[in-house]
């Protein structure tokens, strides 16, 4: 995905451009419009969509930033999150992680295709696992995985997910999520009481 910003100075408004695949569009627009309403809405901003290419552009109208908060949420859309999942991110104790497959697995071989089954597991249930112990959403699109969370359990879902890439046994994997439920949710505590 592409991302730049630019500043119009003529009508003081600031522009993202935005790549996403062309079949996540639809997600995007929803049925009779009604996600997009909801970004616009809760992002200040306006939505310009190329459905052919894919093109994304968001108009600010108010808030700088949930301008870029809208761009986050875009791209989990276009990184094959569900909108309702998407829509967390405009909690501003949510944030998004994409990590590219491509990093871990020589090109033009088959690696990508078996971590990106590891991650998922038989009948989707390492990914179960990881979202139902983190309290994060994981989505493995194309060569990414992405995770939406808060950012304590967003660093336990990606360890987890950094240690099956690495190959390690799926129950080694349930342990240490396991084993780190109570230290998270302690973290959480003590940032809440900061």
């Amino acid at each position: 995905m592409i991302m730049k910003k630019m500043d119009n100075s003529e009508t003081n408004q600031n522009e993202i451009d935005l790549k996403i695949p062309r079949e996540r569009v639809g997600v995007l627009i929803g049925k009779d419009g009604e996600i997009r309403k909801q970004i616009e809405e809760n992002g200040e901003i306006s939505l310009l969509i190329d459905s052919r290419e894919g093109d994304v552009r968001i108009i600010q109208r108010g808030d700088p930033l949930k301008a870029n908060i809208s761009a986050e949420v875009v791209k989990a859309i276009g990184r094959g999150f569900n909108p309702e999942k998407a829509m967390f991110l405009f909690d501003e104790n949510y944030q998004l992680i994409v990590m590219t497959l491509r990093e871990y697995a020589r090109k033009g071989s088959r690696r990508i295709g078996e971590i990106k089954g590891r991650i998922i597991g038989r009948e989707g249930k390492t990914r179960k696992v990881i979202e139902d112990l983190t309290g994060t959403s994981v989505s493995i699109y194309g060569d990414t995985v992405s995770v939406i969370g808060d950012y304590i359990s967003i660093k336990y879902s990606l360890e987890a997910i950094k240690m099956i890439i690495e190959g390690r046994k799926q129950r080694t994997v349930y342990n240490f999520l396991e084993g780190n439920v109570k230290k998270m949710k302690m973290e959480k505590l003590e940032e809440a009481f900061r």
